[in-house]
């Protein structure tokens, strides 16, 4: 199996046990990990088409999602969204906007879209497929996501439905199961040393004493990926050839 079926379950497991929640995929593995999830331990999810309907995993649609009930949803925090990050730091603070200075950024990116309401009002993981001291750094130079000590020095306004489950790269899983609420080393894909993540890292990073390994696809969760999820095999693209 390939390192990227090992991200795809990685990022399936951020939505076990959710229940009837509305699961906001942002990229080719976690799109794959959480139609997985719903063909396997978490039956109850809703899935978009990425407009306006509701659809099963193969595309039946099976109800319609207008836009206004969709911000109803997130306002009501009934979503779980996982989105990308161009920065994010030891507390969970992200960056898509702007690298550099904000007077002068060094280059434009998508800009602050929804981070700021996704990350107060609904639960929002993050995935990473190239893990770098580029991208985990000290201090994200705009942060559109919220973190935990922003969301904590907010107050109970920004804290009530604030929760940063799971960050996936393609180099381990990560969370935030720490007494002050920083990035906490929690699982290693199989072939990735402590050692490459701390090189990887541009922060001081929590790590446990021992360090399980992301768990293998089952055979018919590999089934699944390989022959009805996602035949085209699009996410080894996305991971790269060199994550094996």
């Amino acid at each position: 199996m390939t390192r990227a079926e090992h991200c795809v379950v990685a990022c399936a497991e951020t939505w076990r046990d959710n229940g009837e929640v509305l699961a906001s995929p942002m990229g080719t593995i976690p799109s794959v990990g959480a139609r997985l999830a719903r063909l396997t331990f978490s039956p109850d999810l809703l899935l978009t088409d990425g407009e306006a309907l509701l659809t099963r995993p193969g595309g039946a649609v099976e109800g319609w999602l207008p836009y206004r009930r969709h911000l109803a949803m997130v306002s009501g925090g009934r979503r779980h969204v996982m989105m990308g990050a161009s920065q994010l730091d030891r507390h969970g603070n992200q960056n898509i906007s702007c690298i550099g200075d904000w007077e002068r950024p060094a280059r434009q990116l998508l800009g602050v879209r929804g981070a700021p309401v996704n990350t107060l009002n609904n639960p929002v993981s993050y995935w990473i497929p190239r893990h770098s001291p580029r991208v985990f750094v000290e201090r994200v130079d705009m942060v559109c996501g919220v973190g935990y000590d922003r969301a904590a020095a907010a107050g109970p306004s920004a804290t009530r439905y604030h929760s940063i489950p799971r960050v996936v790269s393609d180099l381990g899983v990560f969370d935030f199961a720490t007494p002050d609420r920083t990035m906490r080393l929690a699982s290693l894909h199989p072939g990735v040393t402590v050692e490459r993540v701390l090189e990887a890292t541009g922060f001081p990073l929590t790590v446990p004493d021992a360090v399980p390994y992301t768990r293998d696809p089952t055979p018919e969760e590999l089934r699944l990926i390989r022959e009805v999820i996602d035949p085209d095999g699009l996410r080894d693209r996305e991971v790269g050839a060199g994550a094996r």
